[in-house]
């Protein structure tokens, strides 16, 4: 899961920072380092490391292999091999710079080296074909996140070759199924505990910002908490017969009436400590209804009309509670015939710290007994509590992401909607923060998981900076 840090940030940005187009103003990152980036980047592009391709042997060569040119002995780069989703042979990567002198504990950096699915009929070219055109690099992977992967793989190579010496050991945890099964998240944070265990981790798979089509800042966000993942089935169930005697009672439109309650549910809203920081800071600029919105609640968590108001902005959807979509739909065996059954899919985004049988029991109390609703068995979200922000991390992914977008550039906390395989890991205690230096234009650059997947040539070239910089702010003296 990777997208830009859009939201409604364009009323923190200043007047005074100039609006120019950000695609065409030049990387920090030198002439050197722009040609192994690029290099890196193709190479991973043109890497389908798609779910049952066998791809991701390649991939984490690709990376391995970078990491040992740069010196990190080869008996500190684990390549672990295991089950995604079943029938799908997948491997994660875990690699350790070892401290000389370590005085803090390990700093964990995570990622995924897998992609969605693209289909080359859809695109205007081929996905898995490395192109730049228009100051854009394009493929599949280029947002999501391949660009972080290079990133953070070119950071600590570069650190390493110059002669930096960490005061802590830095552990690079990439995943092959983050888009699946995540179970290299559930494995590194349990079993794997030994090659993992960290002080705190920086997950390239979350943060970043972005730019209007003025050229207008609108802002970087670091992910302090983040949403749990869990699927629901609602079926129904019927005696059915002959559809050319029709019964009261219908199995399809049983479910859609249950689809319907769905649709008008809202979940209790909720404050935590990160969604009240963002809150804080976007109410001291933001005007109109939103504005007073936004106000309200904060001074008043139970004024659930006012988090109503929040939750409309389509910018701030999912921002406020647990919210609940159908995603899916099956039923019925034949033209001919009643339905016997009807089930749909019923994807949810649960708030921090709330259990995930919590949220099953209001959705069956809603659609009431004669509609079953039961958790997806291949999957299980894992609760997460809300950390407290760190003041050494903010601090240094404000620095990276001010040296290279000038020191007027807002960097807020805030609570990613969406679930990465950060969350495994806050389950167990260890706090996550996301933490990329990516950026696009938004809309227009917003296409993980879509067509035509792009990233600025410059946002991929500063994303190196922005690692480099944030790994010598938290691991240096």
């Amino acid at each position: 899961m990777k997208r830009l840090f859009a939201c409604a940030l364009a009323a923190l940005s200043t007047s005074a920072i100039a609006a120019t187009n950000p695609v065409n103003v030049p990387s920090k990152l030198d002439a050197k380092g722009q040609a192994k980036t690029r290099a890196m980047l193709e190479q991973a592009i043109e890497v389908p490391s798609v779910m049952k391709r066998g791809n991701m042997p390649k991939m984490t060569e690709l990376v391995a292999n970078e990491l040992k040119a740069a010196g990190i002995p080869a008996e500190d780069i684990k390549i672990i091999e295991h089950e995604g989703v079943p029938g799908d042979q997948t491997a994660t990567l875990i690699a350790r710079w070892r401290a000389d002198m370590p005085t803090k504990k390990p700093m964990l950096i995570l990622g995924h080296m897998d992609v969605v699915e693209a289909k080359r009929e859809d695109w205007k070219f081929d996905p898995f074909e490395f192109r730049e055109e228009g100051g854009y690099f394009l493929g599949r992977g280029t947002s999501d996140m391949k660009t972080g992967i290079v990133a953070t793989t070119l950071a600590v190579t570069k650190l390493k070759q110059s002669g930096f010496k960490p005061n802590r050991d830095i552990i690079l945890f990439f995943t092959g199924d983050e888009e699946t099964a995540q179970n290299g998240a559930l494995k590194g944070s349990t079993e794997w505990r030994n090659l993992t265990d960290s002080e705190f981790g920086l997950n390239a798979d979350g943060g970043g910002g972005a730019y209007d089509r003025n050229g207008r800042p609108l802002g970087f966000g670091m992910d302090a908490a983040e949403k749990t993942y869990q699927t629901y089935f609602f079926t129904t169930h019927n005696p059915g017969g002959h559809s050319s005697r029709p019964r009261p009672d219908n199995a399809i439109y049983d479910l859609a009436d249950a689809l319907k309650k769905l649709q008008a549910h809202r979940f209790e809203p909720q404050l935590n400590d990160v969604t009240r920081l963002y809150l804080t800071e976007r109410a001291k600029n933001e005007k109109g209804p939103l504005g007073d919105a936004m106000r309200r609640w904060l001074a008043n968590p139970n004024d659930g009309a006012a988090a109503d108001i929040i939750e409309a902005n389509e910018l701030e959807v999912g921002r406020t509670r647990t919210r609940c979509v159908a995603t899916m739909l099956s039923g019925g065996h034949a033209d001919n015939a009643l339905p016997q059954s009807a089930t749909a899919t019923v994807n949810c985004r649960v708030m921090p710290g709330v259990q995930p049988k919590d949220v099953q029991a209001e959705l069956q109390k809603l659609v009431g007994p004669n509609v079953e609703v039961k958790p997806d068995p291949s999957f299980t979200g894992k609760p997460t509590p809300v950390f407290p922000v760190r003041p050494d991390v903010l601090a240094a992914y404000a620095k990276a992401v001010r040296l290279i977008h000038g020191p007027d550039m807002q960097v807020i906390p805030t609570m990613t909607t969406g679930t990465t395989d950060a969350n495994f890991f806050r389950s167990v205690g260890i706090p996550v923060y996301g933490a990329d230096g990516g950026w696009g234009i938004s809309p227009d650059d917003e296409r993980a998981h879509g067509l035509d997947e792009r990233i600025p040539v410059r946002a991929a070239y500063d994303d190196v900076v922005h690692w480099e910089t944030m790994i010598r702010e938290l691991a240096g003296d």
